[in-house]
């Protein structure tokens, strides 16, 4: 089974940064952030290939957000920079079957963290 443990939530002013972290009890996986605001259906951020090869966002964060990965550690990061209060949300991440390409829909993930908030304050 594979572990999923996100860290680095908090709080941040608009236009201010932040970065949040995945770590898998194993390698060798594609990974993804998602979040998930109150009322709301959970949503894709981003996404990463296993080998760190393959990067995709959606529009709402492009430019805004990076994805990295330490492959070595398992790790897996989200750069958070110009936030903006509609960014607040519960960030979950998730690792998932690799491919030439990752990808930015949930059924695709098959191992999912409990999550982390992020809070932008206006």
């Amino acid at each position: 089974q594979v572990q999923v443990t996100e860290s680095g939530g908090g709080t941040a002013e608009a236009e201010g940064s932040l970065t949040i972290s995945c770590r898998l009890s194993t390698g060798d996986y594609d990974m993804a952030w998602f979040r998930q605001a109150p009322g709301k259906q959970r949503e894709e951020v981003a996404c990463i290939n296993w080998n760190g090869e393959s990067r995709r966002y959606v529009d709402s964060v492009e430019g805004r957000f990076t994805i990295s990965r330490d492959s070595a550690k398992n790790v897996m990061y989200l750069q958070m920079d110009n936030l903006k209060p509609e960014d607040t949300a519960m960030y979950y991440c998730a690792a998932g079957t690799n491919w030439r390409e990752c990808h930015l829909q949930l059924e695709r993930y098959d191992y999912w963290g409990q999550g982390t908030q992020v809070t932008v304050s206006s």
